[in-house]
């Protein structure tokens, strides 16, 4: 940001922001742990999950990757970003399917259209897993992980092997949800300690 000096000169002010990375994984890993429990079968219905995607699973990575942007932060505003409109988007296709705008809408669903999304999420979470590999391995572990949690949704929810891969789905977003706390946990601790509490994990930098 930069303004304007009395003199005419320009006078530079940089925005100093914290790092956001602590609030999203937990947004990450309480939305996946609430998720979870329903595709396990702990839990019944996606009523009272849908604020969690709302608040944790999308407010929370929104807010993580608008300030990820102010710290120039592609990758990390790519991935909060992408994965706050994923849950915005799953909330609004609960809440037609809970019938809140009407049944008319929720009669009119066809569920393989999600199927659809899940495939394309799928195709942004490879070369999303490719280019974690330039970050830390707890990052890299993470999107493997939601690698097979979409191939997983979209194989059950478009009938390929249905059981199995509905299976996989379940047990991969549970994990994410335990790596996405331990991550938090990191980024938060070893920030505030000033030295590595919980470590990351060197990057791969494959391609250096």
């Amino acid at each position: 940001m930069s303004d304007h000096g009395t003199n005419g000169s320009i006078a530079k002010v940089q925005t100093v922001v914290s790092n956001p990375s602590a609030i999203g994984l937990f947004g990450l890993a309480m939305v996946t742990l609430v998720a979870s429990s329903q595709k396990l079968g702990i839990t019944e219905g996606t009523s009272l999950i849908i604020p969690w995607a709302f608040f944790l699973g999308a407010c929370a990575q929104l807010f993580a990757a608008i300030n990820d942007s102010k710290l120039r932060n592609t990758f990390g505003a790519t991935a909060f970003a992408g994965y706050a409109f994923f849950w915005f988007s799953v909330a609004g296709s609960w809440m037609i399917q809970n019938g809140v705008f009407g049944e008319a809408m929720s009669k009119n669903a066809d569920i393989r259209q999600l199927g659809i999304a899940f495939i394309g999420y799928l195709i942004f979470t490879l070369y999303m897993t490719v280019a974690s590999m330039s970050t830390n391995k707890m990052l890299f572990i993470i999107f493997v992980l939601i690698d097979l949690l979409f191939l997983g949704l979209s194989c059950s929810v478009l009938g390929f092997a249905k059981e199995p891969m509905h299976m996989l789905a379940a047990v991969s977003e549970l994990l994410i949800a335990l790596v996405g706390f331990y991550g938090s946990a990191a980024v938060l601790l070893n920030e505030q300690y000033g030295k590595v509490i919980l470590p990351l994990g060197k990057p791969f930098n494959v391609f250096k």
